[in-house]
């Protein structure tokens, strides 16, 4: 069954705070639940379809639904990391065209920043259960170490260049100094990204995204609950799905599951890469970004550093903007889960919401696009297109 046009995004709110020490997990859930549900101008008793993921205390949804008093009819609480709020809006969207709810509220939320956890510099502890954590937790793998590996063979398979890299940051960082919540809003240079400190050869500290608290939350509802509604409309065009994984110790660092969830994305929207007006791309590190691009088919297996350097993903500069709420490199990256921060820009732009300086004319066509877990070793990837109508 295709969503192509059975449900549509009617509510979208992020949470302001980046950094909430005196906010509990689950009250930055319903702070956010609140927030969206306001925006889609929809009472909380009406919702009959709840999605979360990994980063929901207790017991995930049941925890949830609890805290928030809600009964609804339908529950997903799908886990691909960063990517799972991406793949949920299309999980929302086959519920209701299923049948199952009419009403769904997504959410996110997350408290990292202030509880000092170390996600990118530092292995992460693992179940002894996790088939793959007795092969590689002794090697104390941490996260920026498995991106510089795809970087560095990029490098060498493409000869892509850190100045290029270093253009993605700053293209964030041009669109970031207009979002007054954003953390990074300072505007910087190639040489700026280049001359801070080395984290993990060849990415840089100013490579990396932000840790940030906060979260987000989105209303996905039935074209009849949409029409009934005094909010612009943002219909589900299509979306895709996909997990790339060490393929038994067969695999090419050189490309993400993006190459897989785009190609069913873009099929099912009947569109292509060229139709795309704004892209919200996940932006852990700036080879995230890069490797997306190609992947999803906006430039040629490595063709994406030349891309990025001509400025093609700065707003009223280049053809592809890109993050322009400032994304996960300078804006915020709630509960190191990116996914719904870009849907929620996605969103603002198609509804003509963004700030005036980033806000893409006429953009009646956006892609959103998601990475969960690690893209040197396993990951999710999920991309949704969406279109105002």
């Amino acid at each position: 069954m295709s969503i192509n046009g059975k449900a549509y995004i009617a509510g979208a709110y992020e949470h302001p705070l980046r950094k909430a020490p005196d906010i509990s997990l689950a009250q930055l859930h319903a702070d956010v639940a609140v927030g969206a549900l306001a925006d889609a101008g929809i009472p909380a008793q009406e919702v009959d379809g709840y999605f979360c993921s990994g980063d929901t205390p207790g017991l995930g949804a049941t925890s949830m639904l609890d805290y928030l008093n809600l009964q609804p009819r339908h529950v997903d609480n799908t886990d691909l990391g960063g990517a799972s709020y991406i793949a949920l809006v299309a999980h929302a969207a086959q519920a209701i065209a299923a049948g199952k709810c009419r009403i769904a509220l997504i959410t996110l939320a997350g408290r990292p920043r202030s509880e000092g956890v170390a996600t990118g510099t530092k292995a992460r502890m693992r179940s002894p259960d996790q088939p793959d954590a007795q092969w590689e937790f002794p090697y104390g793998l941490a996260n920026a170490a498995g991106y510089a590996m795809c970087a560095q063979r990029h490098m060498h398979e493409y000869g892509t260049t850190s100045e290029q890299l270093a253009w993605i940051k700053v293209a964030a960082s041009q669109h970031a100094q207009h979002n007054p919540d954003a953390m990074l809003r300072k505007p910087v240079t190639v040489r700026d990204v280049l001359e801070s400190p080395l984290v993990a050869d060849p990415l840089h500290r100013l490579d990396c995204c932000v840790v940030s608290d906060g979260g987000g939350a989105l209303v996905v509802v039935s074209p009849e609950i949409a029409r009934g509604l005094r909010r612009p409309l943002v219909k589900v065009r299509g979306a895709g799905e996909a997990v790339k994984h060490t393929a038994g110790g067969y695999i090419d660092l050189t490309y993400s599951g993006g190459r897989w969830s785009g190609a069913r994305a873009f099929e099912e929207a009947g569109v292509t890469p060229a139709d795309i007006r704004y892209a919200s791309l996940y932006d852990s590190f700036t080879i995230t970004v890069l490797m997306q691009l190609e992947d999803l088919g906006f430039c040629a297996k490595g063709e994406g550093g030349r891309f990025v350097a001509d400025g093609n993903l700065i707003s009223g500069v280049g053809k592809l903007p890109f993050n322009t709420d400032g994304g996960g490199l300078c804006n915020n990256h709630p509960g190191n889960r990116g996914g719904m921060t870009k849907v929620i820009e996605a969103v603002r732009q198609l509804r003509g919401e963004a700030h005036p300086a980033v806000q893409v004319p006429d953009c009646h066509l956006a892609l959103a696009h998601g990475t969960g877990g690690m893209l040197a070793t396993r990951h999710g990837s999920a991309t949704l297109i969406l279109e105002r109508v």
